[in-house]
């Protein structure tokens, strides 16, 4: 029987990065979603016709969807007001860039991400959170919808 090879393709997952950028002193979230996935996501979340790689609004729709299912919230679950600031196809991955200025003070991150695991029960969802201590790592995955990380206090 040949269901492992079939459902390899069936993987739902995508990538996330939160950046701590001291350059900019934002934090920059850059979302990487397979763009097999986000076509077969634009044809349900909207209709048939949508069309990811071709049609920019589809583009823009898709991009918003995906901003607005993930969340920031500081120690004290004050929601950090995230800005979408673009979006882009490249190879096989659509991207979807949000923003936000860093916190004076941030002892930790609580962090919800749900796009897709709406259509796709199985989708799962990891965040690399760098620029902010050691590389830490949060995966969405089945029923989990908050997430945190802590950052060490410089003393």
């Amino acid at each position: 029987m040949t269901t492992g090879i079939a459902s390899a393709h069936q993987i739902k997952a995508a990538i996330s990065t939160v950046l701590f950028n001291p350059r900019t002193e934002n934090i920059e979230i850059m979302h990487r979603f397979n763009l097999h996935d986000a076509e077969h996501a634009v044809k349900t979340l909207f209709d048939k016709q949508s069309d990811i790689l071709k049609d920019a609004q589809t583009q823009q729709r898709f991009a918003e969807y995906a901003a607005q299912r993930f969340s920031l919230f500081d120690s004290k679950d004050q929601s950090l007001a995230l800005k979408l600031v673009g979006f882009e196809v490249e190879g096989k991955h659509f991207w979807v860039y949000q923003e936000t200025e860093q916190p004076p003070s941030l002892e930790g991150l609580r962090v919800r991400h749900d796009a897709l695991r709406d259509l796709w029960p199985a989708q799962i969802n990891t965040i690399n959170v760098e620029g902010k201590g050691e590389l830490q790592t949060l995966e969405f995955r089945d029923n989990v919808e908050l997430l945190k990380v802590s950052f060490e206090q410089a003393h």
